[in-house]
């Protein structure tokens, strides 16, 4: 080993030399783990020895027994299959109240992005419109691919985070791209969510592999390939609103380095997960019952 760099650190398991690494970086000690002698280690530059040593049993000492750190690689965890039935329950909903204009009132008109009346502060219809569909073909697609990446994002960083980041994505997307429309732009449709829940894939990924790997073409690869995603995807038809589909693509993107540097350091817990989910419901159903008060 060079005379300049010591290891502080050293196991067969790589994850384990990763979680370490983190925590020096975290601590603005630059380091970087090798293969040496037939296992990983961690070094650092000599004149950083002591402090890394000292940063390291500190943070052994405050996470022994408490399981998973929170710097470790983030789980794919198991389950997002509710999420998917839920979106799919409330497009379905949403279509056929407002096809038969249930309480004798027009979903409709109460509900889309209209840019003019976004501006003056009609907020809500960022998130109504994202419900209303032209027609069915229109919503099936939105459903598969939201249900996609929706299923993706949920397994990353857990359903109630994802959804809730999705659906914010989507708010603020329509948002955006009411300013830079004209006043008499309309827009419906959950794809400024889908695009914005494409955005958050892109963006978890870059930051998982920002941290775990130094190469830049593998660091590149998740936004990259959302971006071509998105230009496959959403650049195609009469109707396609390609502007609210950039603009959810990126507020999707920023929303999920959000995302993701949260679910990087801190363990988000089943009943938080619940929660958050739950906030989504709720912030989507005041929405409508704001829309429908003021326009219905």
């Amino acid at each position: 080993m060079s005379p300049e760099i010591e290891s502080v650190y050293h196991s067969t398991s790589r994850k384990a030399c990763l979680e370490h690494f983190l925590v020096l970086q975290a601590m603005g000690i630059d380091s970087d783990v090798l293969f040496l002698d037939g296992e990983f280690a961690v070094v650092v530059s000599a004149q950083d020895v002591e402090r890394a040593r000292t940063q390291l049993r500190l943070y052994r000492q405050e996470n022994q027994g408490w399981g998973a750190t929170a710097v470790a690689p983030p789980p794919h965890n198991p389950y997002g299959w509710n999420g998917i039935f839920l979106y799919a329950t409330i497009l379905f909903l949403i279509d056929f109240l407002q096809q038969a204009h249930v309480f004798s009132l027009d979903w409709w008109e109460a509900g889309k992005a209209n840019a003019g009346l976004i501006r003056q502060g009609e907020w809500w219809r960022c998130l109504t419109a994202l419900s209303l569909h032209v027609d069915l073909a229109h919503l099936i697609g939105n459903l598969i691919f939201g249900g996609l990446f929706g299923l993706l994002a949920s397994r990353q960083v857990g359903g109630g985070l994802a959804w809730l980041a999705i659906l914010l994505a989507g708010a603020l997307g329509n948002g955006v791209n009411a300013f830079l429309q004209a006043a008499r732009h309309t827009a419906v449709g959950a794809s400024t969510a889908v695009f914005g829940a494409l955005g958050i894939l892109a963006a978890v990924a870059w930051s998982t592999h920002r941290r775990f790997d130094r190469r830049w073409l593998i660091r590149w690869a998740p936004a990259t390939a959302g971006i071509v995603l998105l230009a496959m995807l959403g650049t195609g038809g009469e109707r396609t609103d390609v502007t609210a589909h950039l603009t959810g693509f990126v507020a999707g993107g920023l929303v999920g380095v959000g995302v993701g540097w949260l679910h990087q350091w801190f363990s988000i817990a089943s009943w938080t997960q619940w929660l958050l989910g739950l906030a989504a419901l709720v912030i989507f159903a005041l929405s409508w019952v704001i829309a429908l008060q003021t326009h219905g």
